[in-house]
């Protein structure tokens, strides 16, 4: 349909956008797991991370288990198209990444243990892609919502890179940028692998390390 001859593996220009619209996709009213108001103001004292990394179902997944995580969201963001659908953001044409939205206590959790698991939970040298999973809706990503937190994933990439290298792997293509606007996914793919446990999940790992102390 609206995809129709384009290479979704390019990432396209602003004028190419797909318009959108400007009313808010709807979402779930709670977190499936936690019980949460999915739109729960950020708890005083807690923090905010953004990660791509693939398929958002498996990787919101990866981040719900961890302790001290007090909700996760799935949505779509780094792209041109305001307000989009899964559908759209499938065609390629609005340079969405799908991406999951982190809110942590990091007196429980530090954004370095975070970035462990960003690191080891996929393969950050594909480009576009995550597997089988092809498009820029898959590209690796860190969207960042301080200096600090800028610092340590560009420290973590740096670190990490060398032991990929190391290990046969090719470069990062992984995108460190400020955090642009979040739009939340449709309701279904909200926790989407804890209401359907058998559910697709293409993501996986490399299997090298990611050091937690972020030097080489």
């Amino acid at each position: 349909m609206f995809g129709f001859g384009l290479d979704k593996t390019r990432m396209i220009t602003p004028e190419q956008a797909l318009p959108g619209r400007a009313e808010a996709i709807a979402t779930a009213e709670a977190h499936a797991i936690f019980g949460r108001p999915l739109k729960a103001p950020v708890p005083e004292g807690f923090q905010v991370a953004m990660f791509g990394m693939g398929c958002f179902w498996g990787v919101e997944r990866i981040f719900w288990q961890i302790p001290g995580v007090w909700l996760t969201m799935v949505g779509y963001a780094g792209g041109f198209t305001p307000n989009p659908s899964y559908e759209e953001v499938c065609t390629g044409k609005t340079g969405h990444n799908e991406v999951v939205r982190v809110i942590f206590d990091p007196a429980q959790i530090s954004y370095e243990a975070l970035l462990q698991r960003f690191w080891e939970g996929h393969d950050p040298t594909q480009g576009m892609r995550q597997g089988n999973d092809r498009g820029t809706q898959y590209r690796s990503g860190i969207y960042t919502y301080s200096d600090a937190q800028k610092a340590a994933a560009e420290a973590s990439r740096k670190a990490y890179e060398a032991r990929l290298l190391a290990a046969g792997y090719g470069a990062i293509t992984t995108e460190v940028v400020e955090a642009p606007e979040f739009f939340f996914a449709e309701d279904y793919h909200q926790q989407y692998l804890h209401k359907n446990p058998a559910g697709y999940c293409g993501i996986g790992g490399t299997g090298v390390t990611c050091p937690i102390g972020l030097s080489a």
